[in-house]
């Protein structure tokens, strides 16, 4: 599962991101209002925003909660399909480097599977297949700086049956192969190390 840093939220607020509801919410510091990340309503300037791990926290700063996704019920109004939704995504995201995951999903979630892609489409415009495929390609995206992986390594490591599916996916996601990708990063990465962290 995703850690919850600020990019990641904020990032899930931008797609109103129904599995981070109950995981974080996000006050808006010119309106005094608090909501749940999958909230519709008009997106916040990033610098506006601020993020509590609960509602009574937000409620405790002052924030009052939206009338539009009443962040303030979370814990009453139960939504089984956000709650489907939220049990795939984090599936996906902590299993993506296991090459059955797709096919054992509706064995883990209990229903079937044209039924599960049906869901969990309506509520994030996506199927699990190209959830899946983003996961991957991020992950990818992070070995890839790493000169000493080969794209062999790095496509079996991430659960792709076939390098021709991994160069497919990276490309659908990225507009271009992962090897360009990799030139591109080794081109920007500065090669002078003789300058030691300050960390």
């Amino acid at each position: 599962m995703d850690e919850l840093t600020p990019e990641v939220m904020w990032e899930a607020v931008k797609t109103n991101n129904p599995a981070y509801n109950g995981r974080f919410y996000y006050g808006v510091k010119s309106t005094g209002i608090f909501c749940r990340p999958s909230c519709k309503s008009k997106r916040p300037n990033k610098n506006n925003v601020r993020f509590f791990s609960t509602s009574l926290k937000a409620l405790g700063e002052g924030y009052r909660p939206c009338k539009r996704c009443r962040p303030d019920l979370e814990n009453i109004c139960f939504d089984p399909l956000q709650e489907l939704t939220a049990r795939v995504t984090r599936l996906l995201e902590t299993e993506y480097s296991r090459p059955e995951i797709l096919s054992e999903l509706p064995i883990h979630i209990g229903i079937s599977q044209f039924h599960l892609q049906r869901c969990y489409k309506k509520q994030t415009g996506l199927t699990p297949r190209l959830y899946l495929q983003k996961i991957r390609v991020q992950k990818a995206l992070e070995l890839l700086t790493n000169q000493a992986v080969n794209n062999t390594e790095i496509c079996f490591a991430l659960g792709f049956q076939s390098l021709s599916n991994f160069y497919a996916a990276f490309h659908s996601e990225m507009g271009l192969p992962p090897g360009v990708y990799r030139r591109m990063v080794k081109k920007a990465t500065p090669e002078d190390d003789n300058h030691e962290s300050c960390i």
